[in-house]
């Protein structure tokens, strides 16, 4: 080794882990609870108030974004389905303003899914850098290379044809690209349709349990407009993004405030309230007028501990469920250097596996500990760690412990 210096890091690793798409078809799911009360479901005629307010609102406020403007104007459905593909992708747990300049120059460098499916993974991982989740962008690689390969260079056509050969496109995914792309009748549910979907018909339980997500997948499919599906799925995106926010809804900026049973209830709650200020009587009823659910039992109602906050009004749906603790994993990283040609620093790089965590991306070797460790078992692992990759014998006198690093990681 000469006179390498070897320097040693130790960093804890707290791990987060997207969510695994559904696999359920899009279009096709069979819900096995029975049907919601009528509490929770729309009338033919609240149905079609809805696609006509909504959509109108959309047509004047929805956002230039540059992934609408490509699907708009590209006649070829081929093209049109990759660049939707991408933008539905790209925007998976990251923020429409992060997502505008990578999708750009994403698809300035592959407009079509023949350029994207020759293109190396190391190429894909840097113009992936930043968004976070690479395997994402991995998994967009692997999809257009077998649309070359296996499908002769077309798109899946429908949305159970996209979810069962795109690898890692699940049922929300599918749907909105073969709606937007080819206008299947088909709806979509994300984060943002399932906030607008609890507000509006007040549904309060626990959104990632089976008796939720069934009813507010057959929700989106009866209320999806047939004669503008890609729209209509747009728009109630668009509504959930920007009006119908987490925190902060603007309500009185809603198109589908008429339709919309939580902002009744805070409605009644005031009156109801101002009502007890005047009236104080013992046997006054507090929140009486207020419309509930007639189900003895509803699976998509709020339980007796989910208790109202007046506070937050329409924030009170969705029911958000407890998060699981991140698993935490620690590994021993050791940066390598040496002098190079004309005094240069030289590196050691190691490319990480083809699958898994960060799969195919270089980092400085590492190995994950199975187990908390002394420092001595520590400097011990790196050591044969250094000696199997290098082909060199490393002392423990070689190291130098620089400090520990705790952070996030996502995949």
């Amino acid at each position: 080794m000469g006179r390498s210096a070897i320097k040693r890091v130790c960093k804890k690793v707290s791990k987060k882990e997207p969510a695994s798409p559904s696999k359920k078809p899009a279009g096709k799911n069979k819900d096995p609870s029975p049907d919601p009360a009528p509490h929770h479901t729309f009338t033919s005629e609240e149905t079609e108030t809805l696609r006509k307010e909504l959509l109108t609102w959309y047509d004047r406020c929805k956002r230039d974004l540059p992934w609408r403007r490509l699907a708009a104007a590209e006649m070829d459905a081929n093209r049109r389905a990759y660049s939707v593909w991408v933008s539905e992708v790209m925007l998976q747990q990251t923020q429409v303003s992060t997502v505008i300049d990578y999708y750009t120059k994403w698809m300035k460098t592959w407009p079509t899914v023949e350029d994207l499916a020759a293109a190396s993974l190391e190429e894909v991982n840097e113009k992936w850098s930043g968004l976070g989740y690479y395997s994402r962008g991995r998994r967009l690689q692997e999809g257009a290379q077998k649309v070359v390969r296996d499908l002769g260079g077309q798109m899946p056509r429908t949305a159970e044809a996209l979810q069962k050969l795109l690898p890692g496109v699940g049922r929300y995914t599918a749907g909105a690209v073969a709606s937007i792309s080819y206008g299947q009748v088909t709806g979509v549910v994300d984060g943002n349709v399932i906030r607008v979907l609890c507000r509006l018909r007040r549904i309060g339980a626990d959104c990632t349990s089976p008796p939720v997500a069934d009813a507010l997948w057959n929700l989106a499919n009866d209320l999806v407009d047939p004669d503008r599906p890609g729209d209509f799925n747009q728009a109630m995106m668009e509504l959930g993004a920007t009006v119908c926010t987490p925190k902060r809804a603007l309500c009185g900026e809603c198109p589908l405030q008429s339709l919309c049973r939580a902002y009744k209830k805070v409605e009644l709650e005031s009156a109801s309230s101002i009502r007890n200020l005047v009236d104080r009587r013992a046997d006054a009823p507090i929140g009486s007028d207020i419309e509930d659910c007639a189900a003895a039992s509803c699976s998509l109602c709020m339980q007796p501990s989910d208790r109202w906050d007046g506070s937050l009004g329409v924030a009170n749906y969705p029911r958000k469920s407890a998060k699981k603790p991140a698993r935490e994993e620690q590994t021993v990283t050791c940066v390598w250097e040496r002098p190079g040609e004309q005094g240069a620093a030289e590196y050691l790089l190691l490319q990480r596996p083809q699958k898994g965590l960060l799969a195919g991306m270089w980092e400085f070797p590492s190995m994950l500990l199975e187990k908390a460790c002394t420092m001595k078992e520590r400097e011990d692992i790196l050591c044969g760690r250094l000696q199997e990759v290098s082909g060199c014998e490393v002392s423990v006198k070689d190291l130098q412990f620089v400090g520990e690093v705790r952070r996030p990681l996502t995949t």
